[in-house]
């Protein structure tokens, strides 16, 4: 693959190897090809774009100055029409693009259609039909089981079985920078305490990994391991927001609802599955065979070596590795379908919280302060074991790419408001 043509700074997680898709209004005019601003395209109209280096080409506004045949599903205020065009046309877009940011004889028609990454608003790049989370990570799920006390088991009965999940709320999914207000809800203030109605007092965050379906599927059409790459479209962050005190009261026996369900966070920008290759790593040894829609064992491995990072007002305090999950993409596909159930283009699911085996790779304040008996420092003095109002929490993470690259997610931002 060639160099690009516009300056794209070493170490950048968004390389030509990467270029994930989002949607975005300019705050500023486009570049020129003598370095001077030229006229806003379109001002005002969401744009689908990729992210390359420090900035942002209008795919719609590339494709029509290119000719290109698949210009109209890249002219749409959101990423729906594309995604639902299938793989091949998934992969035709990508090699255009990729030619159209290497080849410089391209320079001079595609500069004014590039924008400063750091000038323009992002937007939720797709229109959410269902979402789905689950909790497939075994760490995270041994820790929380530990937290609820004694005596308890380890792990829910199924949990090596088959991956357990919950159904979100599709209108509750916001794009990062969105602000996240505290809840309200019914919580005990004490354990033997009878329940009461009041803003949570145990806001938190889950730091996961999120699936967008772009191809659907008609009802009763399971979806077998190997087409998770016939479905899935791109690969975003995810801070799945959680008020533990509401979450406690209500959890038995249908799990969570209130306290999961007000707030979703989700990074601006979709990366590919193919920018993912290098990333692709066996899962953790399973010491429970699984049902056969799920035995992976010797199939492609959808384990994925991502590394995540979150911080706390600015401050590192964890970094989750996602090759620590038990259950795969494939299988949580798999799983999510294999009642029946049809996939819709702009269905999201999502990992669950994505936590390591040491403390400092635990992917919420519930398990990095355990509960509150262990609260964080922060290095300006300040104390956290759930979240204030006026925190911020930002999540990043980033893969291994070709040649020694790194394929970056962006982030996923929120900061708490009071109730």
């Amino acid at each position: 693959m060639s160099t690009p043509w516009l300056p794209v700074p070493d170490g950048s997680p968004f390389g030509v190897r990467n270029l994930p898709y989002g949607v975005f209004t300019p705050r500023t005019r486009a570049a020129r090809s003598d370095g001077v601003a030229g006229r806003p395209s379109r001002a005002g109209r969401r744009r689908i774009g990729t992210a390359v280096g420090d900035w942002v080409l209008d795919l719609a506004a590339a494709s029509r100055a290119t000719g290109a045949v698949f210009a109209d599903l890249l002219d749409a205020p959101h990423l729906g029409p594309l995604m639902a065009a299938g793989r091949p046309t998934w992969t035709r877009v990508r090699r255009a693009v990729t030619t159209w940011l290497t080849d410089p004889s391209y320079r001079a028609t595609l500069t004014p259609h590039l924008y400063p990454r750091a000038e323009v608003t992002s937007h939720l790049p797709f229109e959410v039909a269902d979402y789905v989370d689950f909790c497939s990570n075994e760490h995270h799920a041994a820790n929380m089981a530990a937290m609820l006390g004694p005596g308890r088991p380890a792990l829910p009965p199924a949990w090596k079985h088959v991956p357990i999940g919950r159904h979100g709320r599709a209108g509750t999914v916001v794009v990062s920078g969105t602000p996240i207000r505290r809840p309200h809800g019914a919580y005990r203030p004490a354990p033997d305490a009878p329940p009461v109605f009041g803003p949570s007092r145990r806001l938190d965050i889950e730091a996961e990994i999120g699936f967008v379906v772009g191809f659907p599927t008609p009802p009763g059409f399971p979806v077998a391991l190997p087409d998770l790459r016939r479905h899935v479209f791109g690969v975003c962050l995810v801070n799945d927001w959680s008020a533990r005190d509401i979450e406690a009261l209500e959890y038995q026996p249908l799990g969570p609802f209130l306290g999961k369900s007000f707030a979703t966070s989700v990074s601006p920008w979709l990366v590919p599955l193919d920018a993912l290759e290098e990333a692709r790593v066996r899962p953790p040894r399973r010491d429970v065979a699984p049902p056969s829609y799920l035995d992976d064992r010797d199939g492609e491995p959808w384990g994925l070596d991502i590394t995540l990072e979150i911080a706390l007002n600015g401050h590192p305090v964890s970094r989750p590795p996602f090759a620590t999950t038990y259950w795969t993409p494939a299988q949580q596909l798999a799983h999510l379908t294999v009642g029946g159930a049809p996939l819709r283009t702009g269905d999201l699911f999502a990992s669950g919280a994505v936590s390591g085996p040491r403390r400092d790779q635990r992917g919420s304040l519930m398990e990095l302060s355990w509960a509150g008996q262990e609260p964080l420092d922060l290095p300006d003095g300040t104390r956290r074991s759930f979240l204030a109002d006026g925190d911020t929490v930002s999540v990043g993470a980033t893969a291994p790419g070709p040649r020694g690259t790194r394929i970056g997610f962006g982030e996923v931002v929120g900061r708490v408001e009071p109730a």
